[in-house]
């Protein structure tokens, strides 16, 4: 046995970016652990993070180039792989045009830079990403708010933290980790838990607010009535750095309480009370979640939460929503190389004069793609190329996303394992894990942070994503880097290190400056917090954030609720899982062997179910079968179901990819979407729940 090496390293089983010493003996990665060096994660890991040796070599990860013939797979060279995209590609465009290649990647490995380097000098305005329904679509909506995505500063301090939408303890989205809210939270911070379901954190807040799934912008709007009506908000921040505050008051008086409780469910006393402490007790973070993102007023929400940071005086300051600068390095758009994609090429973005506030950030909503492929309009979608994405079973109504990926002409899928979405492809192209990976890391994060991955191990033919774009993009013609390495001194180049120089650092901090906007003001055309946004005007939107009623609830569809009497509150997140990866791994499928469906007992009861039992999950769009779980903490009217799941045990093709997919159930047709940036329900439809025999069984 060889001597045991440490490398330090960034992990990338979520977004969280946590440090990590890998211990490396003989060509092999035994164990990890926790950096206690680690700016981001001071020595902490999740079950995901530590289960990432059981994913690297797993018996069933594909190791080699495969393309599918008449008999199944066949092992074929990079070569060859690479070789057949390129004909492919350039035949569709030679025909059609780049327009009519659709290239997509899932919640990433970080390499959405590449990824879009690749595609702009396609030539295709048609990335798909999972922009529409997490963060990007915050992101944007930020943009034309404030200029930048305002984050939680748990090093400031904050006296009260508002968790809304999101569990810390169990998913670590990009910008929020656990542990910095767990430490916050020890310290004595107040906390505001909203979330339709009493979870764990929600057992540890001092307000719990359990609102009606998706009628987080109403209960926003519900706040700023208190602020307004109160005189909260602060005046002088208010008066000189808010643009429309006085139209914006006008509409918030349009949700008085008691309109808003009817509409959430939210006794208005306790939205009172949790409305006085956020804005009393200074400093107070508002931590955000992609249940926010996931509904039809996506950008509105997103608008309105900001507006609750910025009329109290909580944006930009010490323990608030801060506005990060991130260390020198090169932007995502300038490594992108955003500006090669032409004027004409832009103009051809499906769904871009539908859904500007998503063009603006230049992805496209899934459905459009879907509906040129499957009906040839505006112009077909012919070839595609997906990198790290399982859309069958993590994008709305998956029973039509299955077909329209079924009729590409040509599919190109890079990834670990042949998921659903994988079996549908003509070529699979075998990607590195993150401990196979050089990147500086988090480049395109807001958190004020990059970060030193480094590779660990090589194992089989596997290839890390930038590579893969790197030499498919040489290919094609493309401007690349002679090696990974080159491309990550490009990156690195305005901090005036090396990539070998970077790797001794282990990271960067951007330097921290609070109240920037007090000599700069706001990125925005006004210079202003835009709670008006001229911008959104611009295009014909409403320029003030507001509440819709959900296209399939209650109240907009009381017809259907004979049939379909329960709310879905799809999307029940576990520390286990990371959207649909990981249900291979032995440790994490120990925790959660099957997937779970969340019912209070009296619902059980109604309907004849025992806790345990398999039941069946339906709605007009389809049907997912999960195991119930009873909790006293959802209100009997709603059920709170897992999603992600698929079945690798399954070893037929499609791997039970419609059994327990709770995407069968929910909804992207274009009346359901946000309207600017065409974000789909996946967390709100109206369902019926019975008890079945046998989970797995065939529908």
């Amino acid at each position: 046995m060889g001597n045991v090496k440490k490398v330090r390293t960034a992990c990338r089983q979520c977004h969280g970016g946590c440090g990590v010493i890998a211990y490396v003996q003989d060509g092999r990665v035994i164990k990890v652990e926790g950096d206690p060096e680690s700016p981001i994660s001071h020595g902490t890991m999740c079950s995901k993070g530590l289960s990432v040796t059981q994913m690297a070599y797993h018996p069933d990860r594909i190791l080699h180039p495969m393309r599918k013939n008449a008999q199944g797979w066949e092992r074929i060279t990079w070569d060859e792989a690479l070789d057949t995209i390129v004909d492919k590609f350039n035949a569709v465009i030679e025909e059609c045009g780049p327009e009519s290649i659709v290239v997509g990647q899932g919640t990433g490995r970080d390499y959405e830079s590449h990824l879009y380097r690749f595609a702009n000098q396609l030539g295709t305005p048609n990335v798909l990403t999972a922009g529409h329904m997490c963060y990007v679509s915050r992101v944007a909506s930020t943009l034309v708010t404030v200029g930048n995505l305002p984050i939680c500063d748990y090093e400031g301090g904050p006296k009260c933290i508002v968790l809304w939408g999101c569990n810390p303890q169990w998913t670590n989205p990009d910008e929020y980790k656990g542990e910095g809210f767990w430490r916050a939270y020890k310290k004595g911070a107040q906390l505001i838990c909203i979330d339709p379901r009493k979870g764990f954190t929600a057992k540890k807040a001092d307000l719990w607010l359990q609102l009606r799934p998706g009628t987080d912008a109403a209960l926003a709007l519900g706040f700023h009535h208190v602020i307004l009506e109160e005189e909260l908000y602060d005046r002088e921040f208010t008066e000189n750095y808010i643009n429309g505050w006085e139209a914006f008051m006008e509409r918030v008086k349009a949700y008085p309480l008691d309109k808003v409780q009817e509409i959430t469910w939210v006794d208005k006393e306790l939205i009172r009370k949790a409305a006085r402490m956020y804005a009393k007790t200074k400093p107070a973070c508002i931590h955000w979640g992609v249940p926010t993102e996931q509904t039809n007023n996506c950008a509105d929400c997103t608008r309105i939460l900001t507006g609750l940071m910025a009329a109290t005086g909580n944006l930009d300051t010490p323990g608030g929503n801060v506005l990060y600068v991130n260390p020198p390095t090169r932007t995502v758009a300038e490594f992108s190389r955003h500006k090669d994609l032409s004027k004409e090429q832009r103009a051809k973005r499906l769904g871009g004069d539908q859904y500007k506030l998503g063009a603006r950030v230049a992805f496209i909503t899934p459905k459009v793609a879907w509906e040129a492929i499957l009906t040839g309009k505006p112009y077909p979608l012919k070839a595609g190329l997906l990198c790290g994405t399982n859309p069958v079973t993590t994008r709305a109504n998956a029973g039509e996303v299955y077909k329209a990926l079924d009729k590409l002409e040509f599919l190109a899928v890079i990834d670990f394992f042949m998921t659903p979405t994988a079996d549908l492809a003509d070529i699979f192209l075998p990607a590195g894990t993150w401990l196979e990976q050089d990147h500086v890391a988090d480049n395109w994060k807001r958190h004020g942070f990059v970060i030193a991955r480094q590779k660990c191990v090589e194992i089989g033919e596997a290839w890390q994503d930038h590579k893969i774009f790197l030499e498919l993009g040489k290919k094609m013609g493309q401007d690349w880097w002679d090696t990974v390495e080159d491309s990550l001194d490009y990156l690195l180049e305005p901090s005036d290190l090396t990539w070998e120089e970077f790797k001794k650092v282990g990271y960067l901090k951007g330097e921290m400056v609070y109240h920037k906007y007090k000599e700069r003001g706001f990125s925005t055309p006004t210079g202003k917090v835009e709670l008006y946004s001229t911008v959104l005007e611009k295009w014909g939107f409403d320029p003030l954030p507001k509440y819709r009623e959900l296209p399939e609830s209650p109240v907009s569809k009381p017809e259907l609720l004979d049939r379909y009497p329960y709310i879905l509150n799809a999307g029940l997140r576990t520390p286990t899982f990371f959207h649909s990866a990981n249900r291979n791994l032995p440790w994490l499928r120990e925790i959660r062997p099957d997937p779970i469906v969340e019912i209070h007992p009296d619902t059980a009861r109604k309907n004849g179910i025992e806790e345990g039992d398999w039941v069946l999950i339906q709605s007009p769009r389809g049907g997912a079968r999960e195991r119930a779980k009873f909790n006293d903490g959802i209100d009997p009217r709603v059920i709170v179901a897992e999603h992600g799941w698929w079945y690798p045990e399954i070893k037929e093709y499609g791997h039970g990819w419609d059994i327990s997919n709770i995407n069968m159930l929910t909804d992207n047709s274009h009346e359901s979407m946000d309207p600017a940036i065409g974000a789909t329900n996946l967390r709100t439809c109206l369902c019926s729940i019975t008890r079945v025999e046998d989970g797995l069984a065939k529908k």
